[in-house]
């Protein structure tokens, strides 16, 4: 696998990384379904001038209604995770997670026909571990009650995200990656509309400016997604996904003044290793 791909992924997630920090910044100012929807909402009017801009061309019929599906799935997606957070404690949550990493592995070989070599089963397995690491040091702090519900919707959540992920490389191979950047943005918009009106606060024009950012750093994101899924195979990338634990750390001691504890460092190294081994050639 060439560098190209794994370098666009990571920073990918990156950037997704740093939205999510801004979507968590305004869900302590309003309701979940509507930051859900300001957030895809913001992201097709950024997506809108990018594709006014560039000029793609209509996509096919096709294109439409794969990317339509995809955009359905990631409603589904966005929404256990959310009710996971609401019902576990972070790191169980964050755990159960981690676990899509494999799951694009298997709906790689189930659906793409992909080969799964030892160096990736390797490289996931460390990543995992990685991520054991880091909330083990932490679950024995939690005292709440375990929500099976919760546990559920987190494992769908992992699942329907491997899911999509798995789709973004089938479509990324045909589609021009502008027209999955904008369904990606422009389907989960209109499918979240009625639930963010019904949940709708009053807004501020600065949060405003802020949600802007949030459509303008998932833009990007997608972009990088797409363009790299477009050149490798999912299962070679999937373990990247855990470099967004490392992110997690970083901006919540930057922004949010949460002190790493020695676990997440030391689960921090093995996910960057479990990167590096599968950005090899």
């Amino acid at each position: 696998m060439q560098f190209g791909p794994a370098f666009r992924a990571a920073a990918g997630i990156a950037v997704l990384s740093i939205m999510d920090a801004v979507i968590k910044g305004m869900s302590a100012s309003y309701p979940t379904l509507q930051v859900t929807f300001l957030r895809f909402a913001c992201g097709t009017i950024v997506a809108t001038g990018v594709v006014a801009a560039m000029r793609p061309g209509w996509p096919s019929r096709e294109t439409v209604q794969a990317n339509l599906l995809r955009s359905v799935i990631a409603v589904i997606t966005a929404g256990c995770f959310f009710y996971a957070l609401g019902k576990l404690p972070l790191a169980e949550t964050l755990v159960l997670s981690f676990l899509a990493p494999m799951f694009i592995a298997f709906f790689g070989l189930l659906l793409l026909k992909e080969r799964v070599d030892p160096r990736i089963i390797a490289a996931i397995a460390i990543g995992f571990g990685g991520t054991l690491v880091v909330v083990l040091g932490q679950t024995e702090e939690a005292s709440a009650a375990r929500s099976w519900l919760g546990v559920a919707a987190a494992l769908t959540s992992a699942i329907t995200y491997a899911l999509s992920l798995v789709l973004l490389r089938q479509r990324a191979q045909r589609d021009k990656f502008l027209h999955i950047v904008y369904f990606q943005n422009a389907g989960p918009a209109i499918l979240a509309l009625p639930f963010g009106l019904w949940a709708w606060q009053p807004l501020n024009l600065v949060h405003l400016a802020w949600f802007m950012v949030m459509g303008v750093l998932g833009v990007i994101g997608h972009v990088l997604m797409a363009t790299a899924y477009a050149k490798a195979e999912a299962a070679r990338l999937a373990p990247l996904e855990y470099t967004a634990l490392i992110w997690a750390v970083l901006i919540g001691y930057g922004v949010f003044g949460e002190i790493p504890t020695w676990a997440t460092l030391g689960g921090g190294l093995l996910i960057v290793a479990a990167a590096l081994l599968t950005s090899r050639r």
